[in-house]
Order: structure tokens, then sequence, then C-alpha cells
């Protein structure tokens, strides 16, 4: 299929700046038709859902239609979608939940390959009840995680991993681990926040019992889900107040959902459903997109690391055989810290810093300090990959 990338741009008010944006993995840029799909919900007549008033239908329509929307998204039951603040107080939520059904010397297994909101969770949890916890590292060399079936046993609880590191964007073989960890009568969890705006999802095939993303990272506002499986989510008893609804998924969703929202996460789906022209169902479309995205996004990482391999003294450390297009980059002269506010200079957008994936930061020798990440989006052009380029290499005559 061919992708249009002007076309999509066209569609981002924010992009008219002229600023080009490599900080995706932080958050992307907002098409408009999200932003107008959030207005229209907050100026329309809204209350609490129910099903009396034009009011509460509107409210419950707007909530069952972003469950149907990310269950698109993600090939997951519309029934098992989860809304919160973000993946990391959905994440706390659930592993305090979980926690109750552990034992002293029960296993909790996390990488080092992980965003700290999908390892803390689970390490503080484990600590509260006397669970102990497994550590997965990964080759600093490669970027590989290590096979996770070598620390599973018996004990294992609960397995948790990231279907990319947002960090240095290696994918490790999340269907694999999900396979091992069920085995041995595990749960399952992955952390989809930085895989989810790069490539198709299809949370079932990877058998994930629970998938986490967030939505501002794929073009729409700021909130988390997690997509649990409908029967799996039945059996947890998490804390709520007395007269909210004790249905899953609702149980987990602590007070009013934020409608407007909601609303928005809908458009986003639509809007990645429509990147690329094609037939079918909006699942299908949405895949469809994905795919072309990614073969879009694959070519420029290839430019992005063609052109680095260039510039004397730059160190590249995404380097896995599958990878998300996140390029961390350090030099060995010159602190990213720097280069980050040259770029900034130059209307170029590429941050440095661990960016939360503390762990993958100190495994691979970095510290805290981490490096210079360069996200490449949907959006993203040749042209502005040669004003990165170009930027670095100005950067390091200069400094």
């Amino acid at each position: 299929m061919t992708y249009d990338v002007e076309s999509v741009r066209a569609r981002f008010p924010s992009l008219a700046t002229g600023t080009a944006h490599f900080d995706g993995p932080g958050g992307s840029q907002v098409p408009a038709v999200v932003a107008d799909a959030v207005r229209d919900a907050m100026v329309s007549p809204l209350a609490n859902r129910g099903v009396v008033t034009a009011a509460e239908r509107a409210a419950d329509a707007i909530v069952l239609d972003a469950r149907r929307a990310l269950g698109d998204l993600l090939g997951a039951p519309a029934e098992g979608v989860v809304f919160g603040r973000s993946m990391t107080q959905l994440t706390y939520d659930l592993a305090r939940t979980l926690a109750r059904t552990w034992q002293p010397g029960d296993e909790v297994v996390v990488t080092r390959l992980d965003h700290d909101a999908n390892v803390r969770p689970w390490v503080q949890a484990a600590e509260a009840v006397g669970a102990v916890v497994r550590w997965v590292g990964f080759d600093p060399a490669t970027g590989e995680l290590d096979d996770v079936a070598d620390v599973l046993s018996d004990r294992t609880r609960l397995v948790a991993v990231t279907a990319a590191s947002n960090l240095i964007g290696t994918r490790p073989a999340v269907a694999e681990i999900g396979a091992a960890a069920h085995e041995r009568g595990a749960l399952f969890f992955v952390d989809g926040v930085h895989l989810t705006p790069h490539h198709p999802v299809d949370v079932e095939a990877l058998g994930a019992d629970f998938f986490a993303c967030s939505p501002y990272k794929f073009f729409g506002p700021h909130c988390g889900v997690v997509a649990g499986r409908p029967e799996v989510l039945a059996d947890l008893r998490p804390d709520k107040l007395v007269p909210s609804s004790d249905a899953v998924p609702e149980r987990f969703e602590l007070g009013t959902l934020p409608y407007e929202v909601l609303a928005g996460c809908t458009a986003a789906v639509d809007f990645i459903a429509d990147l690329v022209p094609s037939a079918g169902s909006r699942r299908e479309r949405v895949v469809a997109s994905l795919a072309t995205v990614g073969e879009h996004e694959d070519r420029l990482r290839e430019k992005v690391e063609s052109g680095l391999a260039e510039l004397p003294g730059t160190v590249v450390w995404s380097r896995a055989r599958r990878r998300t297009p996140t390029v961390l980059v350090t030099f060995t002269d010159h602190a990213v810290a720097d280069a980050y506010r040259y770029l900034a200079g130059l209307g170029v957008n590429a941050p440095a810093g661990a960016f939360y994936a503390v762990e993958t930061s100190r495994w691979l020798g970095l510290g805290d300090t981490g490096g210079l990440r360069i996200g490449l989006a949907p959006y993203s052009t040749g042209a502005e990959v040669d004003r990165l380029l170009d930027g670095l290499a100005a950067f390091l005559r200069s400094a």
C-alpha cells in the first residue's frame, strides 16, 4: 500500500510550526480530529452513565465505543478493556490486587529491558508479601533479552515483560515468553506502550493476560489502558467503593470516567484505521495501516542509522534484530544533554535521558544519564531525518 505521509501530516496542526518531532516515544502529536472529538464530547449533554436520559445514554455510548475501539486496536475483547489515569496507575492497581493472591516464596519475574512502570509496581508488591523477584537481563552488545524461561519455576506467579523497549527499541519474542509463563501456570503482563504506535498488536495471539498501552503515545489524549482477559479480571477483587459497579471491567475503574478523554481515544483509533485507505472492518484497517506505517518508519530508521554510522564518536545502542524505529545514541566526547539542547535550537526535538527505563540504562553502563533518543513516528519524513543528521554533524563539529 502507498503511504502518503504529507497527507497524514496535514492533519496535525502542531506540525505546522516546522518543528521536527523525534520525541514521539514520550507522547505523539495530536491530529485535529482527536481534539475535535474531545471538544465535541465536552460541549454535548452528558451525565453519569445510565439508560434513562439522553445525557446518560450519551455518556454510556462514549464508554462502550471507546472499549470497542481499543479492542479493535489491540485485537482484544472489548469487555476486558480497562481505562485509568495512566498505564503506571493501572499497573500499580493490578500489582496490589494480584499480590493478595501471592504467598511468601512465590516468584515474580521482571526484566532489565523494561520501563520502570513495568518493574517497580511488581517489585514493591512482591516485597510487601514476601514474594521473590527474579530478574532477567539482556545482552548489552545486541540488546536482545535473555531467555525468560531460564528463571521460571512452579512458584512463578507472574511474568512482566515489555513488548518493545522504550529506550533501545528491542522487541522480545513476547508470544514465546507468554507460552512459557503459562506452562508454569503464571499470569503474563505485557507493557505494550512503546509497541502499539508502531506495529499491529494482537493481544490474544501474544498470549497476554494483561496488555497495557497509553493512548497519548498513538495520537490520543492522556490516559492509560489495560486490556485484560475478561475471565482473569473476573477472578480479581480490587479495592473499590461499595456502590460502584462490580461488573468487569468497571470494578477496576475508580470513580467516573473522563468521557471526553474516551471520546478522543475512539477518534485516535479511527484515525489510525484511516492512515492508509483500505477496505474491511476497523480492526482490519488498523492492522493494514500499522503494517504500512511500520514499513515507512523502518525505512527512515535505516536512514537514521546509516547517517549516524558516518558521524565520528557516535555510539548507537539500539542493536536488536527486531526493534521499533527508536534509536539510542551517545557520544564519546560530548554530553547527550548538550546535543539535546543544540538540536532544540534548530527546531529538532530529540530529547536526552533514561526515560524511566532506569534498569535498561544502568545495564548498558549509561547510569541514569541515558542517551539521546531518536524516535520516529508515522508523521516523520526523510527531510526531517536529514535535518536531524545535519544538526548532529554540526553539533559534533562545534562542540
